[in-house]
């Protein structure tokens, strides 16, 4: 029988929620790993041997939130009944998981134009977990004849997540930043649905 988990990896769960929640609350700027570690009653040279500096522990952090995303991805796209439904499985979880975490990603807001690698292999691995689950339920409605044969499935859904994450308001059309403002999130989502709803039918039979 095993010991359980690990002591420094208990440790390390406890650093990166305590680190989660002072990022969601405070933002990034406004975090310091003195607060952090505060809030664990550790010391700091003891967060900074488990995490060298703030930015390694962020990214630490998206990543756990990048695998709870496509955990909820999954299951809910599981559970539709159609390649709309699962769509709208995906446009919901992740507007859920933007307004639930919009103080999260000011990281975002303050390195647009140059967010490091490992940010980006984050968004990879969700992007591509995105393509597989809805390629899959592109390929059930073929099979029901609901909607026409695609030569690439995974190729169509990964246009169509490009043109839904594509869409803006129009108060952001002539702004260099593509980050939106927490109140625009409800205008992106409802256009998405309608765009969804477009593509879906204009695959139909």
């Amino acid at each position: 029988m095993g010991s359980g988990p690990d002591q420094q990896d208990i440790k390390k769960e406890r650093i990166l929620e305590a680190s989660y929640q002072r990022f969601l609350h405070y933002g990034y700027s406004k975090t310091t790993m003195n607060e952090i570690a505060g809030d664990l009653s550790m010391s700091k040279a003891l967060l900074y041997y488990y995490f060298p500096d703030k930015s390694q522990l962020y990214v630490a952090v998206m990543q756990k939130l990048c695998a709870d995303f496509i955990s909820t991805l999954i299951e809910r796209v599981s559970h539709s009944t159609d390649l709309l439904s699962a769509f709208k499985a995906q446009i919901d979880t992740h507007h859920q998981f933007m307004v639930n975490n919009y103080n999260f990603f000011d990281f975002f807001r303050l390195n647009e134009q140059n967010l490091p690698p490992e940010i980006w292999e984050n968004i990879g691995r969700v992007h591509q977990a995105e393509i597989e689950q809805l390629s899959a339920a592109l390929l059930k409605d073929v099979e029901k004849g609901a909607i026409k044969p695609v030569d690439d499935p995974a190729g169509m859904v990964d246009l169509i997540l490009d043109a839904l994450h594509g869409v803006r308001v129009r108060s952001m059309s002539h702004k260099k930043t593509g980050f939106p403002l927490k109140e625009h999130l409800e205008e992106i989502y409802q256009k998405r649905l309608v765009l969804i709803d477009l593509f879906v039918k204009g695959l139909a039979r």
